[in-house]
């Protein structure tokens, strides 16, 4: 079998992240999460480049606009979306969903998915550096696979695995 090996080396990568600003007190706790990853994975500061947009709905269009520029090897998204008593979740949480998918499809750009999709605000913190990690990190560490391995799946893999 041959397979295409993944690498988490981030010099070199220049990183958009498109950050919601609703549940900012969350959302920042993503984005610290987010930028000591790729720091530690290599990203320079300068080639960090943040968008802060006003909520989770406004993801999409940002990240298609970065994308679209050429500047960038990859986009994050972060943000939260918190359940409350109306069907608003369902909507926004489509729209972002099926928005960064297509931003993904249509620019052939690597966008990480980093949008925390909670039933309340203790769920949302375990997953902003709490009980279940930074998901800001995550992200960050998808966005940088698959950065290193898109270029490269237009080739078949090396038989050691290298390619």
């Amino acid at each position: 079998m041959k397979t295409w090996e993944t690498s988490v080396d981030a010099k070199g990568l220049r990183v958009a992240v498109v950050v919601g600003r609703f549940n900012q007190l969350i959302s920042s706790r993503l984005l610290e999460g987010c930028e000591a990853e790729l720091r530690t994975r290599g990203v320079s500061d300068d080639d960090i480049h943040v968008a802060w947009v006003p909520g989770a709905f406004e993801i999409p269009l940002a990240a298609r606009t970065l994308a679209q520029s050429g500047r960038y090897d990859a986009i994050v998204t972060l943000g939260v979306v918190i359940r409350g008593g109306t069907p608003h979740f369902d909507f926004v949480c489509d729209g972002v969903t099926d928005g960064v998918r297509e931003v993904m499809r249509d620019t052939s750009i690597p966008v990480a998915f980093g949008v925390l999709t909670c039933d309340d605000v203790k769920q949302a913190l375990d997953r902003a550096g709490g009980e279940e990690g930074n998901k800001g990190a995550e992200a960050a560490l998808a966005a940088i696979e698959m950065a290193r391995l898109t270029p490269r799946l237009s080739n078949p893999p090396d038989d050691d695995g290298s390619s």
